[in-house]
């Protein structure tokens, strides 16, 4: 495993990171059925592999999520680098509301220690801003601020947050990291977020590095998903969009067999060459899910196949 300082503040933390939104399990997490001890198993093997950096929500599963990694990283607690996020809260029938006010984001704080067993988070993190115009960003990092202070939190971070809803939190305190989608199918942030936190010295742990499974290799035409699982609802995972992207990663696998590496090692090993990048988070259910990239670390795309992937991408 590699390492890399999370900005220019934090801690360091695994090039790779375990990502939790399926292990929340059930209708709620939108990815089926999942076993908690497959779970645990995956989070031991990725802890065995040297992963530091794990990655989970209050709303996956709607809480279960980060009671299942609460425990399964119990013992190693004081190894790794817990993140978190808030502002995505429920009612009792289920339904997820965006919530980023001061007093929502403390209540989210301590619910989410308890949940997770531990009386600090590492990396506390808005899931989504607060679009709903119930808080501006600043009000959300003064909640963000105050947690720190009180030692609740050790360090700040946004995800899904745009270039001007980061100069606005930047305005209350340093934002330690962003959290964007980032892939070879979904290079959006390349163009400003990116740049802009090499610049202001924000950590960046890109998610959704296969995207959604659609750069893990095993999708073809026919591929169909359980109506529980939202890909199944989804554009770019049914229909046209799926036979497009079929068509595209087969043109990337040609790239990663010349390579003598895997469809996901070479989409992971893209996301980690950007410079801004200091961690990929990598979605899992299983071992296999995490262990299976994990040669990405020691690959390096020079720049003759970094275009030849983006040429890909775009067409």
């Amino acid at each position: 495993m590699k390492y890399r300082k999370l900005g220019k503040n934090g801690p360091e933390i695994s090039v790779i990171g375990f990502g939790s939104w399926a292990i929340g399990g059930g209708w709620a997490s939108g990815w089926g059925d999942q076993d908690d001890q497959v779970s645990n198993d995956s989070v031991r093997a990725a802890l065995d592999a040297g992963v530091t950096f794990y990655d989970t929500a209050a709303v996956y599963g709607l809480g279960h999520s980060e009671v299942v990694m609460g425990q399964a990283l119990k013992a190693d607690r004081h190894k790794v680098v817990l993140a978190t996020k808030c502002g995505l809260i429920w009612d009792e029938q289920g339904k997820v509301s965006k919530n980023g006010t001061f007093d929502s984001v403390i209540r989210e704080a301590e619910a989410s220690l308890r949940r997770l067993g531990t009386d600090y988070i590492d990396l506390y993190q808005m899931h989504w801003p607060d679009i709903d115009q119930h808080a501006a960003a600043e009000e959300t990092m003064r909640a963000m601020d105050k947690l720190v202070q009180d030692g609740k939190i050790r360090y700040v971070g946004v995800s899904n947050y745009n270039v001007a809803q980061l100069e606005e939190s930047l305005t209350v305190r340093h934002v330690d990291a962003l959290q964007p989608p980032y892939s070879i199918l979904r290079p959006a942030a390349e163009k400003e977020l990116l740049p802009f936190c090499l610049e202001k010295g924000i950590g960046v742990v890109g998610y959704s590095s296969l995207t959604s499974g659609l750069l893990s290799g095993n999708y073809t035409y026919d591929t169909k998903f359980d109506p529980s699982d939202w890909r199944s609802r989804n554009k770019a995972h049914t229909g046209e969009g799926l036979i497009k992207n079929v068509d595209l990663a087969e043109r990337l696998k040609v790239i990663a067999s010349r390579l003598e590496i895997t469809l996901p090692q070479l989409a992971v090993a893209y996301t980690l060459a950007h410079p801004a990048l200091t961690s990929a988070i990598v979605g899992v259910r299983k071992p296999s899910h995490i262990l299976s990239v994990l040669p990405a670390v020691d690959v390096t795309l020079d720049e003759a196949t970094l275009a030849e992937i983006r040429d890909i991408a775009l067409s």
